[in-house]
């Protein structure tokens, strides 16, 4: 998955004028994890609220 031009003009516009490469390359990675995240849902759903917490449950409390 790509990152449009755009979105990465967008980004720059709200980094400040002086910022470091790797806080650029950080958040260029993230914004590529969100997108990847938002095709998943869109290709095999979600879980609810209810069921994430019964999983976080089950997960913590063995």
């Amino acid at each position: 998955m790509q990152v449009a031009k755009s979105e990465v003009q967008e980004l720059l516009d709200q980094m400040p004028e002086q910022c470091e490469l790797e806080e650029l390359q950080y958040r260029l990675y993230v914004l590529e994890k969100v997108k990847r995240g938002q095709a998943s849902f869109q290709q095999h759903g979600g879980i609810s609220q209810a069921d994430a917490e019964k999983r976080l449950n089950k997960w913590i409390t063995g």
